[in-house]
């Protein structure tokens, strides 16, 4: 690793655990916390050589500007998937990080947890790994990062008798993610922790063992504020809609500007909505909701005046993804709204889901995620393979107007 670090050393030089790593020092210097803070007290307070190790190795990078750790595979028995691998290529160098492998936990619906729970999960996790937990990665699912091959057998076999289970990785199903929904915000228009868990089991086997062209992934919002970023981050983007006017308390609305004023009223809620649906009226407000786009800010603002509307359900838009072959894609809107009151519209949601994945398997490339495909194949070939017919509603990105009218 050079001078500067110590690398290959225990510490036993200047008597204390950690390697010299001046570079992430310097990362502890600005104004917000460092994840090199954590690292050094995980590291101090349990002497797990792997930790040392990976911050020598994390030294070392940031030092040539190159990084070192490569994939391979390692599994449990029966599943495919739920195991990042990472290898170190320079392990004769830094034989403490020659592996530092990630097991991917699914949460629960909401992310809902009790205390002794978690407790549990970090004491199986620090007896068998290093400790360190992310809570949680972009797929949705708990982190623990850091372990040896030989020893995740034994952990999942712990973690799985106590009631966890692995999370997606690879190419199949990944781990779903729902908002806290209607056990604790009054915002959601539908069941995201009921939908949560029926879409997951049925998917199950794909999220085990993966089998498909790429990844898929469903993420569940109650509500337009999309609490999941589940428009960008999701192939499927379940979102809480409402399909008739907004629910306006008169009396809640004269509350509230009689305890923040008139001005507060106009700059905050009237001026900020984005198509001009609102307007004063009575010392209060009028909202023309054929303008409405649902963008949440008036019922974020108000929200003991203001409420989504009594028919609710879901809008779902398809093809959210991250950067990769053509960069960053917002979700698609595909079906404008449509019921998820019972069993039964899950159900249909369902089979809906499995004909778009099977008209992606069948019709997407390696690596291609289905926001991709569909930008190759055109949008009236995806309708047409998954039985949806097309509508005026359909659109990829937000409304807007491209005319504007010149003063003489």
């Amino acid at each position: 690793m050079g001078d500067a670090t110590g690398a290959g050393s225990n510490g036993s030089d200047n008597g204390k655990f950690l390697n010299p790593t001046p570079m992430l020092d310097e990362l502890e210097s600005g104004p917000w916390p460092s994840f090199v803070t954590g690292l050094k007290e995980l590291a101090e307070r349990t002497k797990k050589p792997m930790l040392r190790g990976v911050m020598d190795q994390l030294e070392y990078s940031y030092q040539t500007r190159m990084g070192y750790w490569k994939g391979g595979l390692v599994t449990v028995k029966g599943y495919g998937a739920g195991i990042i691998t990472r290898y170190s290529m320079i392990r004769d160098k830094l034989p403490e990080a020659s592996e530092f492998h990630t097991m991917r936990i699914q949460a629960p619906p909401g992310l809902h947890y009790k205390t002794d729970t978690l407790r549990e999960l970090c004491d199986i996790w620090e007896k068998h790994g290093t400790g360190l937990i992310a809570l949680h990665g972009q797929t949705g699912d708990i982190m623990l990062q850091g372990i040896e091959a030989d020893k995740v057998q034994e952990c999942f076999d712990e973690l799985n008798q106590n009631g966890w289970d692995l999370g997606g990785a690879g190419a199949g199903m990944r781990t779903g993610v729902s908002c806290a929904g209607p056990a604790r915000c009054e915002q959601a228009c539908y069941d995201t922790l009921e939908m949560h868990e029926r879409v997951m089991k049925h998917f199950v086997g794909a999220v085990h063992r993966p089998e498909w062209n790429y990844k898929f992934k469903l993420k569940f919002s109650g509500c337009p504020n999309d609490c999941t970023n589940s428009i960008m981050r999701s192939d499927i983007a379940v979102i809480g809609m409402w399909k008739d006017s907004i629910q306006m308390d008169a009396d809640e609305v004269k509350a509230w500007v009689e305890t923040n004023g008139m001005e507060k009223l106009v700059n905050e809620v009237v001026n900020l909505c984005p198509t001009r649906a609102i307007s004063l009226k009575d010392g209060g407000i009028e909202i023309d909701n054929s303008n409405c786009v649902h963008c949440m800010h008036c019922l974020n603002v108000m929200p003991k005046a203001l409420s989504p509307g009594k028919e609710r359900g879901v809008a779902l838009l398809m093809g959210g993804k991250s950067t990769l072959k053509v960069g960053f894609n917002a979700g698609s809107m595909i079906v404008p709204f449509r019921k998820m009151e019972n069993e039964e519209d899950i159900e249909e949601f369902i089979d809906l889901a499995d004909e778009i994945i099977d008209w992606w398997d069948d019709n997407g490339l390696d690596h291609e995620r289905l926001g991709e495909t569909i930008e190759r194949v055109g949008m009236k070939q995806f309708l047409d393979g998954v039985g949806l017919e097309p509508s005026i509603d359909m659109v990829t990105k937000p409304r807007d107007n491209p005319y504007f009218k010149t003063k003489y």
